[in-house]
């Protein structure tokens, strides 16, 4: 692989969505199945979002989601098997961390599974007491079914 052909971007409108998707099926095992619809979704609500390709070929990929001051998450951090264990992921999170959006917030926090050695060397550490989940917000009885209720529950 001839690293000076390899380019990171953070321009979500080159972003091939249907490279992207065969990228997380085969990339990740979490990540498999999500529709086009729904990425294209996930990177207009998401800054920044970095691809890395060579040539034309998408072979990595990570967003984040922030306040821009307190609070920011990262999503979704994939590097082509046939690509990873020569230091692009690890660019991929760097990059992601030096992003203006995220550069200077307080805390950033990340999920897996399985690679935490893999952000430890970054310079993440465990965190066990922030770790909760609520599932499907959608189809919980004390939220409102419809916009006209939302607006309502806002005082709108």
């Amino acid at each position: 692989m001839n690293e000076s052909q390899i380019q990171f971007s953070d321009r979500k409108s080159e972003i091939d969505l249907h490279q992207l998707q065969e990228l997380l099926n085969v990339s990740a095992f979490w990540a498999k199945g999500r529709s086009i619809e729904d990425l294209g979704i996930a990177i207009a609500n998401s800054e920044p979002v970095i691809s890395v390709c060579l040539g034309d070929r998408l072979i990595g990929f990570a967003r984040a989601t922030s306040d821009g001051i307190y609070r920011a998450t990262i999503w979704d951090v994939v590097i082509h098997p046939e690509y990873q264990s020569n230091g692009l992921g690890s660019n991929l999170v760097k990059t992601v961390l030096s992003h203006p959006r995220i550069r200077w917030v307080e805390r950033v926090y990340l999920m897996t599974t399985h690679q935490q050695g893999f952000y430890e060397k970054i310079g993440f550490q465990p965190n066990t007491t922030t770790t909760m989940v609520l599932y499907n917000l959608a189809h919980l009885a004390f939220l409102p079914a419809t916009e006209d209720q939302l607006q309502e529950s806002l005082g709108g």
